[in-house]
């Protein structure tokens, strides 16, 4: 019995599994893609602006070393249109270079104002963002918390459309819609936009309305202290506080809400290094609630369809991991046909399910089309983004691998550059993300989904050939830019660097 037989069965039913699984993970997608078009109708509906008592309101603003953006922020959060006296600002400062100095004189001029804003700086990150919000909650006058990041810009409004969604006692918190300062600024905030229309447009809309389990964002919303205290407040036992909270707080009872019509601008990333460092934050920090409370969740009364979504919602970045298993996968295919031509017609109705391929650009398609954009001239844009999210597998699969080894890693930031306008550059400044060896790898896999092309060519297996060669481009795409974007930065001129 040579290698090749005795590797055929694993192989055939690891294959069969992983395509099983993206087959339900896709299948799923479209399936919230049409509740999120079934349920569009609820976003125009009238929602009332005023409230007969408004409540008292703290504004949260967690911020470190954000030199480029904690100005325009406060200024932003100072311009909310609400009742001073009901109004409390909180610039939670863990900042340990001179954005302490620009923050503390900006609360100096809106205090001199009548703005009841508080700069609250600590010497150390204990607990990094969840550790920052939680000693700003233990301060709060409030009894609504409204959180914003140091890249978002708040309309004036913002607060007068959301509260009033809080219409009965047990609704912990509103969440609504992202928007973006510069999605036309590079291909990758474009693409980036595309990625997070899908997800706020469809995935937060349809579980939402259908009494799924859906997350808090981590900005642009507003919580309910008293769900703050009930879940058991903030923690940083994990990447993603936000969804660790979002979760702890649906499992004692409580429900939400989600604002789809209103949006909160933000700035995307512009720099690829920081990009990655995003995506492997929110990765990891799903998987880590994924082991947490995926347990918890199948043991608890809540429906089966809640259980099943819950588990695809926790777990979504398995879907990277999936596209790595096939990658690997597939040159035994391809061995396999050579010595077992016949062998391949079960795997070739599994490769038909490939097809399913098309429907994250059709989930993405339904996104613009909800959001009132022109989507058709998108189209060849809104493909390359199917293909742009393969080349962080490698980002996905790190950050699964590290959570087995129980590799501990700090909470980093992304860095903003207050990159609003295609004529500002970002290369020059500082917080630069350096390049990761990872990079090394992502080409290695790309030159060997090269190999594999070639050799699914040269077998006549042209469907194996055309995803190998798209995994190609997606690895090469990531990695490449992400070089070119490093040494562009290393060559720019620099100011002056700020003291850590």
């Amino acid at each position: 019995m040579d290698i090749l037989q005795i590797i055929l069965a694993p192989v055939l039913i690891v294959y069969s599994l992983a395509m099983a699984a993206l087959l339900v993970y896709i299948s799923n997608m479209v399936y919230l893609a049409l509740t999120g078009l079934k349920e569009r109708k609820k976003l125009s509906r009238p929602m009332p602006a005023v409230l007969d008592e408004w409540p008292r309101v703290t504004v949260q603003l967690p911020i470190y070393n954000e030199w480029y953006v904690a100005g325009r922020l406060i200024e932003s959060a100072a311009a909310l249109e609400y009742p001073r006296d009901l109004l409390e600002i909180q610039v939670l400062d863990d900042s340990t270079d001179e954005t302490v100095a620009l923050v503390a004189e900006k609360v100096k001029q809106l205090r001199a104002q009548g703005v009841d804003v508080v700069h609250v700086h600590r010497e150390n990150r204990e607990g990094f963002k969840a550790g920052a919000l939680a000693n700003g909650l233990e301060k709060s006058k409030g009894d609504f918390l409204a959180i914003f990041d140091a890249d978002f810009l708040p309309n004036p409004d913002f607060l007068r459309r959301v509260l009033p969604r809080f219409d009965h006692a047990r609704i912990a918190f509103v969440q609504a819609r992202w928007g973006h300062l510069n999605r036309d600024y590079s291909l990758l905030t474009l693409l980036q936009s595309f990625s997070l229309d899908a997800h706020f447009a469809i995935d937060q809309l349809a579980r939402a309305n259908t009494d799924y389990i859906f997350n808090f964002n981590g900005t642009a919303g507003v919580w309910r202290k008293s769900a703050i205290v009930d879940a058991g407040g903030w923690k940083a036992d994990t990447l993603t506080e936000d969804m660790d909270l979002s979760y702890r707080a649906f499992l004692r009872g409580w429900s939400a809400r989600y604002a789809g019509d209103v949006e909160a601008p933000a700035e995307l990333p512009v720099s690829f290094t920081a990009y990655r460092r995003q995506q492997y934050r929110w990765a990891r920090g799903s998987l880590e609630c994924a082991i947490r409370y995926i347990p918890i969740i199948w043991n608890s009364d809540f429906s089966f369809a809640r259980k099943f979504q819950a588990t695809l919602h926790l777990t979504g970045y398995a879907l990277h991991l999936l596209t790595f298993v096939l990658i690997i996968l597939y040159p035994f295919l391809l061995l396999f046909a050579t010595k077992y031509p016949t062998l391949l017609a079960p795997v070739g109705i599994g490769l038909v399910m490939n097809f399913l391929v098309f429907a994250p650009a059709m989930y993405f398609v339904v996104a613009q089309q909800l959001l009132r954009r022109r989507w058709f001239f998108s189209l060849p844009l809104i493909f390359l983004m199917s293909i742009f999210s393969s080349g962080l597998v490698l980002n996905t699969l790190r950050a699964a691998l590290q959570i087995m080894q129980k590799h501990a890693v700090p909470f980093e930031r992304t860095p903003k550059y207050g990159i609003t306008r295609r004529a500002q550059s970002w290369r020059s400044n500082r917080y630069q993300v350096k390049v990761d060896i990872l990079i090394f790898y992502e080409f290695l896999l790309a030159f060997f989904n090269i190999w594999v092309s070639w050799f699914a060519w040269s077998t006549n297996h042209f469907l194996i050939m055309i995803y190998a060669f798209l995994f190609s481009a997606g690895l090469f795409f990531a990695s490449g830019l992400t070089l070119l974007q490093t040494l562009s930065a290393r060559f720019a001129l620099r100011p002056k660097p700020a003291s850590d």
